[in-house]
């Protein structure tokens, strides 16, 4: 499905090239989900971006079905059924909620179309349709309708930077059962336990590697005896 070879990423800085990303290898079939969990500043964010085309690896290769996509644009990613979910969504002043979930759809949705799409995230479809998509929602309602937008894509590989961000007050089990599709496959930066705990694969991340990969079994042990709290969910 997914394929990442040799992915290494650095940036300039003062005082020369730092290293974000190490040779990173890594598979990813079609129908599981994965989740990719590590201290800040551990890479996770940047492999995800890298993978969508939003930031270009420095060095290696990434194969989508078989395809080359290294050098292609972000809308050509998309094209082949990517999808990205921000960590911290973005407005889009003129725009109201109805406007956003045609275009996401590719047609012109019923209202009953629209109440399922946003019902999924906890969003009534009535309260929200004639809404601006502006800074006059909340973050955490931003959040859901980004989330709601993913879905109605229907891409092949969803990718979620820490979606679970800006929506403390929505249940988290709720949550990931927007994960749970078997005809694709999901890829989740998260350090949530909830999150994790779901997976069919956790990827955890140290200093721009992968320190380790495998089941939720094989890899919360290491995560629930980490320093750092913020993995510990």
């Amino acid at each position: 499905m997914l394929n990442l070879k040799d992915i290494s990423y650095s940036i300039k800085t003062e005082k020369g090239q730092k290293k974000i990303l190490k040779n990173i290898n890594l598979n990813f079939e079609k129908g599981k989900t994965y989740v990719i969990t590590g201290q800040n500043g551990s890479g996770k964010s940047t492999l995800v971006k890298l993978i969508m085309g939003i930031e270009r690896q420095s060095s290696g290769e990434i194969f989508f079905e078989e395809e080359n996509i290294s050098d292609l644009a972000v809308n050509e990613r998309a094209n082949r059924g990517i999808t990205f979910a921000f960590q911290k969504p973005v407005t889009f002043k003129g725009l109201k909620v109805k406007d956003l979930l045609d275009l996401a759809s590719n047609q012109k949705n019923t209202l009953s179309q629209n109440c399922e799409f946003l019902s999924k995230v906890g969003l009534c479809a009535r309260d929200y349709l004639d809404r601006y998509v502006d800074e006059k929602l909340s973050g955490g309602e931003i959040k859901r309708i980004e989330l709601a937008l993913s879905l109605v894509r229907n891409g092949k590989l969803d990718i979620f930077d820490e979606p679970e961000a800006g929506i403390d007050l929505w249940s988290f089990e709720r949550l990931v059962k927007l994960f749970e599709n078997e005809e694709k496959t999901t890829i989740i930066v998260s350090h949530q336990q909830k999150i994790l705990e779901r997976a069919d694969q956790i990827i955890l991340m140290h200093d721009g590697k992968i320190s380790k990969t495998g089941t939720p079994k094989e890899v919360m042990p290491i995560i629930n005896n980490s320093v750092c709290g913020k993995l510990r969910g």
